[in-house]
C-alpha cells in the first residue's frame, strides 16, 4: 500500500509529473489508434519469434521520448525499446505499446504505460488503456483514479473465490513451467483471466475487476506505472519473500489474499525457467 505520509513537496512534484505524463500518453495513444493499419508490420522479434516488436512500438517510444524531453530535457528515460538515457534524479519508464500481440492482432487489451521516478522512487504512473478510452492515473500518496473515480481494489476476498490474472513469457521453457504453475493456480481460485497486458491487468486489480494478480517476467516498464495504480487503490504490490516486484515474479492483490496467494505460489518455485 502507499506510504501514509506523504510530503508536500513530492506531492506537488508528483502531481505535476502525472499531467505532463497524461496527456503525453493521450498523445501517443491517439497517434496510434490513427496509424495502425489492419494488421500492423512485425518489424522486429526480441527474446523468441512469439515476442514481437512493431514499426508503432518504436514510433509511440519516440513521441513520447520527444515530449519528455521537450519539457523535462534534464530527466533520464528508461524505454522499452530504446533502452536508458540520462541520469537526472527523475526518471520516466516509458512502455509504448504494452501487449503488442493484442495490439497487433487488433484485440483491444493493450495500453501506454508511463511512470516517473523521483530519486528512485515511483511517484507517477499513467496507464492508457486506449481500444477502452481508459486513461488510469496516480500520484504517490494521492490515490489511484479513473474518469474521475477513486478507484479501491477488492477487499476480503478469499483464495477460493479470487478471480486473478496472470501472464505467459515468450520462451518455450519459461511457458513449461507457467503452465505447471498454473495447473496447481486454477483448482484453488474462482477462475483466471489472461489479458495479455501486465499494465491493464494491474490497473483492474485497482479497480476491482480482478481480485489479484501474479506473473513471471514483468519488466519495470510493464509494472511501475500500474504497479503504483493499484498500490494507491489499496492493494499490496511486490515479489516473493519480501521482495519487491520484480521479473522473476510479480504479485498484487489486497492484504490478506497477497498473503494467501504468495502462499500458494512460493512452494512451486515459479521463477524458474525449467
Amino acid at each position: 500500500m502507499s506510504d501514509p505520509v506523504v510530503s508536500d513537496a513530492v506531492a506537488s512534484e508528483a502531481a505535476g509529473l502525472v499531467e505532463l505524463a497524461e496527456r503525453i500518453a493521450r498523445e501517443a495513444g491517439e497517434m496510434l489508434l490513427a496509424k495502425r493499419p489492419a494488421r500492423p508490420e512485425v518489424l522486429a522479434t526480441k527474446s523468441s519469434p512469439t515476442d514481437v516488436v512493431t514499426a508503432l512500438d518504436k514510433a509511440s517510444e519516440e513521441l513520447i521520448r520527444t515530449r519528455i524531453r521537450q519539457a523535462r530535457p534534464d530527466d533520464a528515460i528508461l524505454g522499452e525499446e530504446g533502452g536508458s538515457t540520462g541520469d537526472g534524479r527523475v526518471r520516466w519508464i516509458v512502455d509504448p505499446i504494452d501487449g503488442t500481440v493484442n495490439f497487433l492482432y487488433g484485440l483491444p487489451e493493450w495500453s501506454v504505460s508511463i511512470a516517473v521516478e523521483v530519486d528512485g522512487q515511483v511517484v507517477a504512473g499513467v496507464v492508457n488503456v486506449v481500444p477502452r478510452g481508459e486513461v488510469f492515473t496516480a500520484a504517490k500518496g494521492a490515490g489511484a483514479w479513473l474518469a474521475g473515480e477513486r478507484l479501491r481494489c477488492n477487499t476480503g476476498v478469499p483464495l477460493e473465490q479470487a478471480l486473478i490474472a496472470t501472464g505467459f513469457g515468450y520462451g518455450p521453457g519459461r511457458r513449461a513451467v507457467q503452465a505447471e504453475v498454473l495447473a496447481r493456480v486454477v483448482p484453488r481460485v474462482r477462475d483466471i483471466r489472461r489479458g495479455g497486458s501486465a499494465a491493464s491487468d494491474l490497473c483492474s486489480v485497482a479497480a476491482g475487476r480482478v481480485d489479484g494478480y501474479y506473473e513471471r517476467g514483468p519488466q519495470d516498464w510493464d509494472y511501475a506505472a500500474g504497479g503504483l495504480i493499484a498500490a494507491e487503490a489499496g492493494a499490496r504490490f511486490g515479489g516473493l519473500h519480501g521482495k519487491p516486484a520484480n521479473p522473476g515474479m510479480t504479485l498484487c492483490a489486497a492484504p490478506g489474499l497477497f498473503e494467501e496467494l504468495h502462499a500458494l505460489l512460493a512452494p512451486l518455485n515459479p521463477e524458474r525457467d525449467s
